[in-house]
């Protein structure tokens, strides 16, 4: 009896190991990678776009691949991200990165005002986040409010350009945006999201407060477009209210976080890095055959790998395991 239970606490505490290894490995491991990336390639430009858009896929994968809700408004939040950490640093003199921090606020405060959208469902809700975001764009650049938001010309942050510092910025903001993940899949709160993705009505009737955990998670994923909205804006000096309100960003997002896998942590990542090398690549210089394969890449994931290529790895790796069990 005494070997049983030594046997079992080491199993459990093996198992706990590996639930704090996996995530420390999920976050350094691209922490590392934009860190050493730099003295490979020198674009910090685009190489801070591309961390932004790494946090971007996590914060959809908590939005969509928790709790089910497609946020196609997502980039709401980015640009009150970049409005709100720009006009802090321009009205009241903040350091940019107190005003990253005070931009993913703005970005969970616009997202509990707008937490009364979770009344609808499915692409209802999407439309709805959609339209939020187009009518905070319209009031951001209406020309009457100029005297505020400096209406349609944008605003010039060039005073506080610092290149090494924005990228330190987002790649902090990877780390933050992965650390939100691996927490909301591991924890408690993580197993009542799926719960309520895949059956709300039961989740509610086990004793579940649905629109609270699901409120909850909206706040996280908006504050974290916030940040990658203020981060964007610092880091281009100078932006149009058209550019950080662009409904381009939450479909990037959003597809880069389907390709890698929602609902795991090292997915998304993936998917950002992968695919939006394959876009500077070829849909700077040619848009049109970007286009093209981005539309194929889509139709293909669809079609054989609709849990992304993490779950299409983790399918065949299962499969390896099993022959190699049934060979035993």
């Amino acid at each position: 009896m005494p070997k049983t239970a030594e046997i079992k606490t080491l199993q459990n505490t093996g198992s706990k190991t590996k639930t704090l290894i996996s995530p420390a490995i999920a976050t350094l491991v691209p922490v590392i990678g934009f860190a050493l990336a730099i003295h490979v390639y020198s674009n910090e430009l685009l190489l801070t776009y591309m961390a932004i858009y790494v946090a971007l896929a996590q914060g959809v994968n908590i939005m969509y691949g928790f709790t089910g809700y497609l946020p196609f408004g997502y980039f709401g939040f980015f640009g009150v991200g970049a409005y709100v950490s720009g006009l802090a640093m321009l009205n009241y003199n903040l350091p940019p990165v107190v005003a990253v921090i005070v931009g993913g606020l703005g970005g969970a405060l616009v997202g509990a005002i707008l937490s009364p959208l979770f009344r609808l469902r499915g692409a209802y809700f999407a439309i709805g986040t959609l339209a939020a975001s187009e009518a905070i764009y319209t009031i951001v650049a209406n020309p009457s409010l100029q005297s505020i938001t400096n209406g349609p010309y944008g605003l010039n942050l060039a005073n506080y350009y610092s290149s090494g510092m924005a990228y330190g910025s987002a790649i902090a903001l990877v780390a933050i945006s992965i650390i939100a993940v691996s927490y909301v899949r591991g924890s408690r709160f993580g197993l009542t999201l799926k719960a309520i993705r895949d059956d709300p009505y039961s989740a509610s009737m086990a004793g579940v407060n649905v629109p609270r955990q699901r409120f909850y998670a909206w706040l996280i994923s908006a504050a974290i477009a916030g940040m990658a909205g203020s981060i964007f804006g610092w880091a281009t000096s100078v932006f149009y209210p058209q550019a950080v309100f662009d409904s381009s960003l939450s479909v990037l997002a959003i597809v880069f976080a389907l390709f890698g896998g929602v609902g795991s942590v090292w997915g998304p990542t993936i998917g950002a890095v992968l695919l939006y090398s394959v876009y500077n690549a070829i849909g700077i210089s040619n848009p049109e055959y970007f286009q093209l394969i981005y539309g194929l890449v889509i139709v293909l994931l669809v079609l054989f790998a609709p849990r992304g290529l993490l779950g299409f790895w983790n399918f065949f790796a299962q499969k390896i395991r099993r022959k190699r069990v049934t060979n035993d």
